[in-house]
C-alpha cells in the first residue's frame, strides 16, 4: 500500500487518500480493527476514507496520530457475494446524449452496460445507494455539470467508473441511463438494502429478465402508518389465550396546518454514513435543546421542527410547551405567549406558530417529549431518504414518549432571549481537502453569498458571482459531512444540510463549523452570507 495522504475535513474529519479501490478497502478494515473512542464513523469511498471524530473526546491530532501509526493494512481479499439480478428499462433522459459522446448507439452502450457483471464496492450517498465497479466497463462517465434537483427513485445512473440506482427521489448529478422497478432500500426489511457491498449485480434488461425478483432478497411492504404516531413499543403476547395488552400511545397534539413544513426531530442518527444514513436531526441543536431545558426534558428528546412558520394544532390533553429557535408570534387560543418560555396548554386549546419574522426554523418542545418510529435509534425525519417519520400533514396526530416528568418546571433562568439575526450572517469555516480545486480559495471569503431559494434540510444552493475552478476533470465520489461547501462545475457553492448525501463527488472546498452550523440553520432565502477564517 502506498503512503496514506491526510487531508483536512473541517473541524471534525480527516480524509484519508490513496490511489487504488484495494487500497480503500484493505486501510477501512484496518482502521476499524483499532478504532479509538471518539471515532463517529469510517466511510470509505472510491479513493478515500473519511474519518469523522467527536473533538469533544478525541482531538484531530490524536486522530491523526492513530492514523499514522496505524500503518500498513493487510491485503482484504472480499469472498465473492450472491448475484443479484435488477431489472432494468433502458430509459434514461441522458443516454442518447451519453452514448453519442462516446462514439456508441444508446442500444450499444445499453448492452455493454448490461453485459458486465458489477461489484458493490461500498454504499453511500443515499440508504440503499450502492457504488457498483466492474472490471469490464470500458468507459469513465463525466457528471452533470449542475446537478438536477430530484432525480427520480429507481434511476439508474453513471459516474466515473461507477453504475448506481437512486432508491428514492433525490438530488444527483450522476448521467441517468434507465430505470429499475427493484426495492433497492426498505428499512423494515432485514437487511434493509437489497445490494450489499461484496454482492454481484447483472442488470437485466427488462424484456429479458427471468423473474428477478426471486434472485435477490425482497423487502416486505410496509404495513400502514397507524393513525397516532407509535408510543412504546409493545410486549409480545405471553401466549394466544391470554394476549398482553398493547399500551396505547398518548396523543399530544392534533395538526391542523403544518404551515410550510413541521417535521418530528430529535438530535438525529450520526454514525451511520457509512451505510449510507444521513445525522439528519434539528438543523438548530441549539434551539432543541433550549425548548427541551426550558419543559424539564431530556437534551435529546423528540420536538417539532418548524420551517418558516404558519403551523396549527390542537392540545390532545393537558401539555406543558416551549418554542424556541427562529422568532415569530405565538398564542394558545387567540393569547400572546412569549418564545423562550414553557406555558401551559390545556386540553382542546389550540397552539399557533405564526409565520417566522426572524429566522428560518423554530422548534416546539412538548414536555415528556414525543415519539414516533424509530430507525437506527432515532426518530428524526430525513426530508432526503425518507427515513423516519413523514413530514407532518393536516390531521395528523404526535404522540407523547412518555408519562410527563416528575418534579416542578425548572427555573426561568435563561433569559435574556433575543431573535436570531435579521442581517448579513458571517459564518466560520475550516480548511476543506479540494481548496486546491478553486482557482482562488481566497474569493470565497472576499464575496458576499446570498441563500438562494433552493434551499432546504438537504444543502443550500448560494448564489452570487462564481468561483473559478482549477481544474476541469472528475473527482471520484468522497465522505460528505453536514456543512461541507461543495463547489460544482458551474462556480456556485452548495452547503450541505443534516439530510445531505453521505457522499459525494464535487470538490469540497471548505466546511461549516460545528459551532456555525446552528446559526446557518436559521440562514432564510434572501439572507446574504459573509464568510471568515476559524480562529
Amino acid at each position: 500500500m502506498t503512503a496514506p495522504r491526510l487531508l483536512p475535513f473541517g473541524d471534525r474529519g480527516l480524509l484519508i487518500e490513496v490511489d487504488t479501490l484495494d487500497e480503500v478497502l484493505a486501510l477501512a478494515e484496518a482502521l476499524r480493527a483499532t478504532r479509538p473512542d471518539g471515532v463517529v464513523d469510517l466511510v470509505p469511498a472510491a479513493r478515500t476514507v473519511l474519518v469523522h471524530v467527536d473533538p469533544r473526546r478525541l482531538s484531530l491530532a490524536a486522530a491523526r496520530a492513530w492514523i499514522v501509526q496505524t500503518g500498513d493494512a493487510p491485503h482484504v481479499t472480499r469472498p465473492p457475494g450472491a448475484v443479484v439480478e435488477v431489472p432494468i428499462v433502458y430509459d434514461g433522459p441522458d443516454l442518447e446524449d451519453l452514448a453519442d459522446s462516446l462514439g456508441v448507439t444508446p442500444h450499444a452502450l445499453a448492452t455493454q452496460h448490461s453485459a458486465c457483471e458489477w461489484t458493490v464496492a461500498f454504499t453511500g450517498f443515499a440508504p440503499g445507494f450502492a457504488y457498483l465497479v466492474s472490471p469490464d466497463w470500458p468507459h469513465d462517465i463525466p457528471r452533470r455539470a449542475s446537478p438536477r434537483t430530484r432525480v427520480p427513485a429507481g434511476a439508474v445512473g453513471l459516474a466515473g467508473a461507477f453504475a448506481g440506482a437512486y432508491p428514492r427521489e433525490t438530488p444527483g448529478g450522476w448521467q441517468l441511463i434507465g430505470t429499475t422497478s427493484a426495492p433497492l432500500f426498505d428499512p423494515d426489511a432485514s437487511p434493509p438494502a437489497l445490494l450489499v457491498p461484496g454482492a454481484r449485480v447483472r442488470f437485466v434488461p427488462a424484456a429479458v429478465a427471468s423473474a428477478p425478483a426471486a434472485a435477490a432478497p425482497t423487502a416486505a411492504a410496509p404495513e400502514p402508518p397507524p393513525s397516532v404516531t407509535s408510543g412504546p413499543a409493545a410486549a409480545a403476547p405471553e401466549s394466544p389465550s391470554r394476549p398482553v395488552p398493547i399500551p396505547r400511545p398518548t396523543p399530544a397534539l392534533t395538526i391542523l396546518e403544518p404551515g410550510l413544513g413541521a417535521t418530528l426531530q430529535d438530535l438525529g442518527r450520526p454514525g451511520h454514513a457509512s451505510e449510507g444514513i444521513a445525522a439528519s436531526g434539528a438543523a438548530d441543536r441549539a434551539a432543541l435543546q433550549t425548548a427541551n431545558r426550558l419543559i424539564g426534558n431530556a437534551p435529546d428528546a423528540a420536538g417539532i421542527e418548524i420551517t418558516m412558520g404558519g403551523l396549527r394544532a390542537v392540545a390532545s390533553t393537558d401539555l406543558w410547551l416551549a418554542v424556541a429557535g427562529g422568532w415569530g408570534d405565538l398564542s394558545v387560543d387567540g393569547r400572546r405567549v412569549d418564545p423562550y418560555t414553557a406555558f401551559r396548554v390545556p386540553a382542546g386549546a389550540q397552539v399557533h406558530v405564526d409565520w417566522l419574522t426572524h429566522g428560518a426554523r423554530a422548534v416546539l418542545a412538548v414536555r415528556g417529549g414525543l415519539d414516533g418510529p424509530r430507525v437506527a435509534g432515532s426518530l428524526a425525519t430525513d426530508t432526503m431518504s425518507g427515513l423516519g417519520p413523514a413530514p407532518l400533514r393536516a390531521s395528523d396526530t404526535v404522540a407523547l414518549a412518555a408519562a410527563a416528568p416528575t418534579g416542578p418546571i425548572p427555573p426561568d433562568d435563561l433569559h435574556p432571549w433575543s431573535p436570531p439575526a435579521q442581517g448579513d450572517l458571517v459564518i466560520d469555516l475550516a480548511p476543506g481537502p479540494r481548496a486546491d480545486w478553486v482557482e482562488d480559495v481566497g474569493a470565497l471569503f472576499d464575496r458576499v453569498w446570498t441563500v438562494s431559494n433552493a434551499a432546504d434540510r438537504v444543502g443550500i444552493r448560494l448564489d452570487g458571482a462564481p468561483l473559478t475552478r482549477a481544474r476541469t476533470g472528475e473527482l471520484a465520489s468522497e465522505g460528505m459531512l453536514p456543512g461541507a461547501i461543495q463547489l460544482p462545475p458551474d462556480g456556485l457553492p452548495v452547503i450541505l444540510g443534516l439530510d445531505g448525501p453521505v457522499t459525494g463527488g464535487y470538490p469540497v472546498i471548505a466546511v461549516v463549523t460545528d459551532a456555525s452550523r446552528d446559526l446557518l440553520a436559521q440562514a432564510r432565502p434572501g439572507t446574504r452570507i459573509r464568510f471568515r477564517h476559524a480562529r
